[in-house]
């Protein structure tokens, strides 16, 4: 039998295999379908500190082997997340979730990771620094190793559950924000975010979407971001999450040989919703057919 358990910042996980934040909902959207207890675990959607909208329609637009989306993290706020979310979610899955944050200043990922941070059920906080800093002329916190230490620094100060940063792919050197998010105590880092895109309606002569650029993920980002996985757990000496592209159990052997300790799944669940159980149920097949009997012997393989 082969060994498909990884940890995670301290907890273990039966295997590596987490849907990424945005595209499972709460979970229990999913449990309908399948037994979402299979999962190594999930993030759940992007939590604010207060219910957001989102940006305009149209926000979600196809596009060759990807999608582009400018949704806005769109979300009931935290303490609705809290009061009604989670409740349904503990009734579907038992382990501990990923909570995924999102913010527009220090102060507000502060107060939202603070109080998610108090949840029995969150096992991890997954701090998405893709959001744009309204105290900081507007550039996401994330392409900046200052601005991205900053927050780290500060969440870390307000919370105890283990801190795993997610950085966007949108930057020159994004092993330098890694590094720079390690060195004020975060204990993983996840990546990448979605790639800056846009798509021109030729008969309109207009954007897709209503917000004119939004973010590219899918099949096709696949080989930039396992590079840039790789970079990262090249420069640092915690966990890495691998993200981008994802969809066949293949590719979480190589996301995992590139460094990764765990690796999520995106763009893949909204095409198939069953994505993340067939990519569970085919990875022992896939680790015996290239002599892999146990994933933690093979994360950064490729390093030495």
């Amino acid at each position: 039998m082969v060994d498909t358990k990884v940890t995670l910042c301290g907890i273990e996980l039966d295997n590596p295999v987490i849907p990424a934040s945005g595209t499972f909902g709460y979970g229990y959207e999913f449990a309908e379908l399948y037994d979402i207890n299979i999962l190594g675990t999930f993030s759940f959607k992007g939590t604010t500190s207060e219910p957001r909208f989102g940006n305009p329609t149209p926000r979600i637009a196809e596009c060759t082997a990807g999608m582009i989306n400018s949704v806005g993290l769109q979300n009931p706020g935290v303490d609705k997340v809290i009061s009604e979310e989670l409740p349904k979610l503990r009734n579907c899955f038992h382990k501990k979730v990923m909570a995924n944050v999102g913010g527009f200043s220090i102060d507000e990922y502060v107060k939202t990771a603070s109080k998610l941070d108090n949840c029995d059920c969150v096992g991890w906080l997954e701090i998405n620094i893709s959001c744009p800093n309204v105290h900081g002329g507007g550039m996401s916190f994330g392409t900046s190793p200052l601005a991205a230490a900053e927050v780290t620094r500060a969440v870390k100060k307000a919370v105890k559950k283990p801190v795993i940063i997610k950085l966007s792919p949108n930057v020159t050197d994004i092993a330098a924000i890694a590094e720079a998010c390690e060195g004020e105590g975060a204990d993983g880092i996840s990546l990448i975010n979605t790639l800056l895109g846009m798509r021109i309606n030729l008969r309109t002569r207009k954007p897709v979407i209503a917000n004119r650029k939004g973010g590219f993920s899918g099949e096709a980002v696949f080989p930039v971001a396992l590079r840039m996985v790789n970079d990262v757990a090249e420069r640092v000496h915690i966990p890495v999450v691998g993200i981008g592209g994802v969809s066949s159990a293949e590719n979480v052997l190589e996301m995992m040989m590139a460094g990764a300790t765990a690796v999520e799944v995106g763009a893949a669940n909204l095409i198939n919703p069953y994505a993340c159980r067939d990519i569970i149920n085919d990875l022992p097949s896939a680790m015996e057919k290239y002599k892999i009997n146990s994933l933690r012997e093979i994360i950064g393989a490729i390093n030495g």
